[in-house]
């Protein structure tokens, strides 16, 4: 595996720094919301106990997971976790082919405050796709969360996303949840493939 990559974009002591602060960030956001929720109730907000059942986070599968799991890790309140299964790069595809929704989406997100995880805002449609789906069940809030986001140049949907881990150039990459054809989806950094790996 380590013979196919080019370059490192992004090495995993960076990764694992950056994902620790967008987790701080998110977690404060949300205890926000939930605080003014709770005051527009009229019912108190117990910071120790917040009652945070409304909290679901979305990771789209498959390259999301691992930075989901090393991100709700960081979040230390009650939540749940509702997978979402989009394709958008199949096989040994480098651009992306449109969106398939491969798992339907959650059907009980009305009044509930969502994060959506994505591995990477590259032309926006995925995220476009899953935003929509969602706001048409009329949750509380919805939030969008990337680990990777490359140039707006890129992007032929209009959306983007309230955290971003890394602004990438516009180079197909891999590594940390993130795959060609199925692999290097373990490489532990963000990476260049060399193009005879391609």
């Amino acid at each position: 595996m380590h013979k196919d990559i080019d370059k490192i974009l992004v090495d995993k002591i960076a990764i694992a720094e950056r994902v620790q602060s967008l987790g701080t960030r998110i977690a404060a956001d949300l205890e926000r919301e939930l605080r003014e929720e709770a005051g527009r109730e009229g019912r108190a907000y117990d910071p120790d106990h917040p009652d945070a059942t409304g909290i679901v986070i979305i990771p789209i599968l498959t390259g999301a997971f691992i930075f989901t799991a090393d991100l709700v890790r960081c979040l230390s309140f009650k939540l749940s976790i509702r997978l979402a299964a989009v394709s958008s790069y199949p096989g040994k595809s480098v651009e992306s082919k449109g969106v398939r929704i491969d798992r339907e989406l959650p059907h009980d997100l009305g009044g509930k405050h969502v994060l959506v995880i994505d591995d990477i805002l590259d032309s926006g449609q995925t995220l476009a796709v899953v935003k929509d789906l969602i706001m048409k069940q009329n949750p509380a809030s919805v939030r969008l969360c990337v680990l990777l986001r490359k140039p707006e140049t890129r992007r032929v949907a209009d959306v983007d996303a309230e955290y971003v881990g890394f602004e990438i150039p516009d180079e197909f990459v891999v590594g940390y949840g993130l795959d060609y054809d199925g692999y290097y989806r373990n490489y532990p950094a963000i990476a260049v493939l060399k193009s005879d790996a391609l």
